[in-house]
């Protein structure tokens, strides 16, 4: 896919409908050549509209005008290149936990958590957050994460968990007001229900921090597994993820968790993490599968906000 096509791709399937700011600026730099060539010097992975829009946000630049935006990012490409370069989008979206607590609340307990590409945590602490599935609450936590919910019937229960740890190649500090800056810089513009989540979740977070371990997901995964308590189940998860990681070291990651005594629940795209058999996607906006041990369970969208069940 060529890079203005990425751009195009943003738009209309992950933009469309949740951020008209980003629809409207993803949209002007898939058809300004500008731009488009500024981006081919970088990396593959490091051309997506996320990390470039997180990148302007974090330096103070404007993403409300897509002209403004152009003349800004031709003017400030070095800063925005190096740190292009630098980062990665650790989009830490506690909401996730929402299209997770179906599958952790059906797995034996207590469970030890594993996240691999876990950010600063924020995902490990689903049994601390409230959720509303419609009409439906679970739990008193703040914050309290809305989900839109069809083909299941919502969670009554929270899980216990009685051990999390992550795996990250850069972990974040929330209590590190630069990390927390960037984890904010990475939230939609019109989202602020998402920028008050992020901080109630940072507080969650660092009131227990979790074990958050530098390290790859294939060569590190089993040693900090082997820390997971025995008398727990072991749980190994991400969202939002494997899009980063090369082809062959996911195969290689697939491979690596299943040698694990540990159930494994992916929220990936369907291109990313692909499943043998999966029904039509509900409509043309981009989707996760969330799946346990291999076996496809729904469909979610990116930020938690939707789960739709089909198994």
């Amino acid at each position: 896919m060529t890079i203005a096509a990425i751009y195009a791709d943003f738009a209309a399937r992950e933009a469309h409908g949740v951020s008209p700011t980003y629809e409207r600026l993803a949209s002007a730099v898939a058809r300004d050549p500008g731009l488009l060539d500024l981006l081919a010097g970088l990396p593959p992975a490091k051309r997506q509209p996320n990390l470039l829009f997180g990148v302007v946000r974090l330096l103070g630049g404007p993403v409300d005008d897509p002209a403004a935006f152009h003349d800004y990012t031709v003017a400030s490409w070095p800063a925005i290149e190096a740190e292009m370069r630098a980062r990665t989008t650790q989009t830490n979206e506690a909401g996730r936990c929402a299209v997770l607590l179906p599958v952790l609340n059906a797995l034996p307990q207590p469970l030890a958590l594993l996240e691999v590409g876990a950010s600063a945590g924020l995902c490990l602490y689903p049994d601390r957050y409230g959720y509303r599935y419609g009409d439906h609450l679970v739990g008193s936590g703040d914050p309290v994460i809305a989900c839109t919910a069809a083909g299941l019937t919502p969670p009554t229960t929270l899980p216990q968990v009685v051990w999390r740890a992550g795996l990250d190649l850069n972990p974040l500090d929330v209590t590190d007001p630069a990390d927390l800056a960037w984890l904010e810089a990475l939230i939609w513009p019109e989202h602020t229900h998402r920028r008050a989540r992020l901080r109630a979740a940072a507080a969650v977070v660092a009131a227990d921090p979790p074990l958050l371990v530098r390290g790859d997901l294939v060569d590190d995964l089993p040693a900090l597994a082997a820390q997971s308590p025995p008398d727990a189940t072991l749980v190994v998860f991400h969202s939002s993820v494997l899009y980063l990681v090369p082809t062959p070291r996911r195969t290689a990651f697939a491979e690596a968790v299943r040698e694990l005594p540990a159930h494994w629940i992916a929220n990936e795209t369907p291109d990313v993490l692909p499943c043998d058999t999966l029904p039509t996607p509900p409509g043309e906006a981009n989707h996760h599968v969330l799946a346990l041990d291999g076996q496809p369970l729904a469909w979610t969208r990116s930020h938690g906000q939707e789960i739709i069940w089909f198994a």
